[in-house]
């Protein structure tokens, strides 16, 4: 049985516009962090659960073709 989570997806280039306005909103939020909150381990979860936020996201995309219901 072949499983679909490893196998590589190509995305369309108005999918690959909605990943990278994905990856623009993280960025913005990652700034708004690094520049609003005091260095600690809660700050460096923070960017780590930001991270596979956005990465969770485009692989839904990438997965789904950027079908929005």
């Amino acid at each position: 049985m072949k499983s679909m989570t490893f196998e590589p997806h190509a995305m369309s280039v108005q999918t690959l516009e909605k990943a990278e306005a994905v990856r623009e909103a993280a960025a913005d939020l990652e700034a708004v962090i690094a520049l609003r909150c005091p260095p600690s381990r809660e700050k460096s979860l923070a960017f780590t659960k930001l991270e596979e936020c956005a990465m969770w996201a485009v692989k839904s995309l990438a997965v789904h073709g950027g079908e929005v219901e």
